[in-house]
C-alpha cells in the first residue's frame, strides 16, 4: 500500500512538472487524474469503469488553467460594468444638452456612442500599426497582455473622472443659466461628451484585444472556444451588473430621479471612478502574483522578431 501511494506522488510530480513544463500550482487536483483501484474495467478493454470520478490529465490542466485565471478575468466584470453604466447615462445627458450641429442638423442622443465606437477603432489601428512598434524599438520586447489591460483600467478610470467634471458643469449651467424655463435644458453643447466617450473607446483599444491575447495564449488548444466565451461573459455580466448598481441607487440614494436636471449625476460617476480605482488595485495585485504558462514563449519570439 505504502509503495502504491509513493508511486501516485511520482506520477502526479511527473505530470505537474516534466509534461506540461507549468508552475506547479493546485498540485492537490492531480489527484483526481490519478488511477484507483477499480477505476478501470478489469475485461481488458481498458476503458474507465467511472469517469466522473477519473479525469484525464488534460482535464486536470484545464482546469487548473481557469482557476489560474479566475481572479484576473472577475476584475475585468468591474472593469466593463461602469462602461455598460456609463454608456446608459451618457444617452440621458445627451438628451439634457444642446445637440445642434448649425441650425438644421440634430443629433440624435442615442447615437452620440457612435463617437466611443469610432474612438476604438481609429486607436486600434494607431496602436497596431505605431505605438506597438515604438515600444518594441525603445524596450526591445513586446508589451504583454496585463500591461496592455493595465492601461485600459487606467484610461476607464480617467474616463469616469472626466464625466464627473462634465456632468458637474452641466448642472451648473442648468441651475444658473435655465432657472427661468419650466423645464430647464442645459444649453451646453453635446459636445462636451466626445473627450469622456473618447477615453473610453481608447480604453477599449487596449484592454479588450489584450483580454482577447491573454485568453488565446494562456489557455491550451482544447479550451480555445472557452477563450472566445470569456469576453462575452465578461459583457453579459456587466451589463445586468450594471442595471443591478443603477437601480440600488436609485432606491437608496436621490442622485438619479426621473428628470436628471433635479439629481446628481455626477455624484454616480464618481462613484464609478473609486470603484475604478479599487479594481485597478485589486488587478494590480492580482497580475503581480499571476505566472504566464505560454505568453513569454510569445514575448521571446517577438523580441527576436525586433532584434532581427
Amino acid at each position: 500500500m505504502s509503495s502504491l501511494r509513493a508511486n501516485q506522488r511520482n506520477e502526479a510530480a511527473h505530470m505537474s512538472r516534466h509534461c506540461f513544463n507549468k508552475p506547479a500550482t493546485f498540485m492537490f487536483l492531480n489527484r483526481a487524474s490519478l488511477k484507483a483501484e477499480g477505476d478501470i474495467k478489469t475485461d481488458g478493454s481498458g476503458t474507465i469503469a467511472k469517469p466522473w470520478r477519473l479525469c484525464s490529465v488534460q482535464q486536470v490542466e484545464d482546469l487548473k488553467t481557469l482557476v489560474r485565471i479566475l481572479p484576473l478575468w472577475s476584475s475585468s466584470i468591474f472593469l466593463s460594468t461602469p462602461i455598460a453604466i456609463h454608456s446608459s447615462l451618457t444617452v440621458l445627458q445627451a438628451l439634457n444638452m444642446d445637440r445642434h450641429l448649425g441650425q438644421h442638423l440634430k443629433i440624435p442622443a442615442g447615437s452620440i456612442l457612435v463617437i466611443e465606437i469610432v474612438a476604438c477603432a481609429i486607436f486600434l489601428t494607431l496602436i497596431d500599426r505605431f505605438l506597438w512598434l515604438t515600444w518594441q524599438n525603445l524596450t526591445r520586447k513586446s508589451p504583454s497582455p496585463l500591461q496592455r489591460i493595465g492601461v485600459g483600467h487606467v484610461l476607464n478610470v480617467l474616463a469616469m473622472a472626466v464625466s464627473a467634471l462634465v456632468e458637474s458643469k452641466r448642472l451648473k449651467m442648468v441651475h444658473h443659466h435655465d432657472r427661468d424655463q419650466s423645464q430647464p435644458r442645459s444649453s451646453m453643447l453635446a459636445l462636451w461628451l466626445v473627450p469622456q466617450l473618447s477615453l473610453v473607446g481608447i480604453g477599449e483599444a487596449f484592454h479588450y484585444p489584450g483580454q482577447v491575447s491573454l485568453y488565446y495564449q494562456e489557455f491550451p488548444a482544447s479550451l480555445r472556444s472557452t477563450a472566445t466565451a470569456m469576453i462575452a461573459l465578461i459583457i453579459g455580466i456587466a451589463f445586468y451588473l450594471g442595471t443591478a448598481i443603477i437601480d440600488f441607487v436609485r432606491r437608496v440614494t436621490s442622485w438619479l430621479p426621473g428628470n436628471i436636471n433635479n439629481g446628481r449625476l455626477d455624484n454616480v460617476y464618481w462613484m464609478l471612478t473609486v470603484v475604478g480605482v479599487l479594481n485597478f488595485g485589486y488587478y494590480l495585485a492580482c497580475s503581480r502574483s499571476y505566472k504566464y504558462q505560454n505568453v513569454e514563449k510569445q514575448v521571446d519570439a517577438d523580441t527576436n522578431y525586433t532584434h532581427g
